[in-house]
């Protein structure tokens, strides 16, 4: 199965040969989910001093979690609380209970341990540490001992259903908000929708589909709702040692890749720049490039003449040991901003953070 397009099949309800063993796989799934947070209803969450936050979402990526974890820290940062990221690290090789990615000043290792989400969002915080370990637990109190934390974001957090949270943060796409509606692994979904109820408030993205609420009446009750936007920031061109603004690829004819949950996304943002797309090739989320496919994607930018190859930051990370060689090599930046609501959620974020540290 690792040559399937997973993205694709998750978008879909089509009928194919895969079909029928993944519906099984998929009612086993929810079966073991359902039992899961039964089992968790049971037990007591365990709380970290201080307050904790988690960014999430029901699907496996492409709602832009990075971006959003990046912007509430930075908010905390400044609001002068004392942020750490707790991250799983997806990916990363990292053999220790707790690993830090970052100290907020210097970075201990490479995306290959540390797995591409932690890396990047330790590349762009200064001043924030980052710590990946599969016990959020344990690392948040390392954070605690070793760096005086007292805000704690949880980066991907939401089925980290063993930490007490002081806030549940979900974000969906409203371009494509749950794929074809199916579990894991014949659709995207970790858990049921319905599970959504468990949000203290909700970031709808890229707020292009305006009967959202309407197709699913009565889900989001109770539920406080923002809307938020994925901004290009910068085209970094690391080879020649310069950025441009991203409206520089307008009217420029262009080769694109992206290895990330929904490539489509990353697709529409260039054309919505005004680059001329001659080509575009997807990879699964997470791919490890090889050399052979590295220069695959040169040779493709040459012969179509092209003036960039363009890929995503969270790409650009996982290649750059590997394309010193190719000339136009350049990647977006993005910026998440809360485009509807905004001084209400950061009031909020901030009155529940004082309210939970007064209570320490």
């Amino acid at each position: 199965m690792s040559k399937i397009d997973w993205s694709g099949l998750h978008e879909t309800n089509r009928f194919t040969i895969i079909t029928l063993p993944l519906a099984v796989m998929s009612f086993l799934y929810g079966i073991g989910v359902r039992l899961r947070l039964a089992t968790a209803k049971m037990k007591k969450k365990r709380p970290l001093p201080g307050f904790v936050v988690s960014v999430g979402n029901l699907t496996t990526g492409g709602t832009g979690k990075t971006p959003a974890v990046k912007m509430l820290a930075k908010w905390a940062f400044e609001e002068g609380f004392r942020v750490t990221i707790l991250s799983r690290g997806y990916g990363g090789k990292y053999n220790t209970k707790v690993f830090v990615v970052s100290d907020g000043k210097r970075i201990n290792a490479g995306p290959y341990k540390t797995g591409d989400e932690p890396y990047l969002l330790a590349l762009g915080l200064k001043g924030v540490p980052v710590i990946v370990s599969r016990n959020r637990y344990s690392a948040g109190l390392f954070a605690f001992r070793e760096f005086g934390s007292n805000f704690f974001i949880l980066d991907d957090g939401f089925q980290h259903i063993g930490l007490k949270r002081d806030m549940d943060i979900v974000l969906v796409d409203t371009a494509n908000p749950f794929g074809n509606g199916h579990l894991l692994p014949r659709g995207p979904l970790r858990e049921p929708i319905g599970h959504i109820k468990r949000a203290d408030a909700i970031i709808f993205t890229r707020y292009e589909n305006k009967t959202l609420e309407n197709r699913y009446e009565g889900l989001f009750n109770g539920i406080v709702q923002f809307r938020g936007d994925h901004i290009p920031e910068k085209l970094i061109l690391p080879f020649e040692h310069r950025e441009a603004p991203p409206e520089e690829l307008k009217g420029k004819r262009i080769t694109a890749f992206a290895g990330i949950a929904r490539p489509a996304a990353f697709k529409n943002t260039l054309l919505k720049l005004g680059a001329e797309m001659l080509s575009f090739r997807r990879f699964r989320d997470h791919h490890s490039y090889t050399g052979y496919e590295i220069n695959e994607l040169k040779e493709e930018k040459e012969r179509l003449g092209a003036d960039y190859l363009i890929t995503t930051e969270k790409d650009w990370v996982r290649i750059q040991r590997d394309s010193a060689n190719i000339t136009g090599l350049g990647y977006l930046t993005i910026n998440f901003a809360i485009t509807s609501g905004s001084e209400t959620f950061f009031d909020m974020m901030k009155k529940a953070t004082e309210d939970r540290l007064k209570n320490l």
